[in-house]
């Protein structure tokens, strides 16, 4: 297997296969909408305020990540950069497994 770089990045299909995707194209193309709104989640704030609505607060930060956990006392944490322009795919998928039916990932038009 060729190196290019890093190594990171997201694992999509295509045409069958499963190939390694860079970061920062994955990123370009998805975004996180917030259902019930039809709103795109754009910054940190608006979407601690989304998740808030829905039980979410902040349990540990450092000056790179926010990690939130449920009030009622769940075993879940959600992970999320400080830096909003590092907001990833797997963030994305992250807040969606943990709260289905209010959160999902779109793709954004070119």
């Amino acid at each position: 297997m060729s190196g290019s770089g890093s190594g990171s990045g997201v694992w999509v299909f295509k045409n069958g296969v499963m190939q390694l995707q860079p970061e920062q194209l994955a990123a370009g193309r998805k975004a996180l909408l917030y259902v019930p709104t039809g709103e795109r989640m754009t910054t940190l704030e608006l979407l601690e305020r989304r998740l808030g609505a829905h039980g979410w607060e902040r349990y540990y930060e450092n000056r790179d990540i926010v990690q939130l956990h449920r009030r009622d006392g769940g075993i879940d944490l959600i992970s999320l950069p400080r830096d909003f322009t590092k907001f990833r795919s797997t963030h994305m998928y992250d807040v969606v497994l943990k709260n289905r039916d209010s959160f999902k990932v779109v793709d954004v038009p070119s």
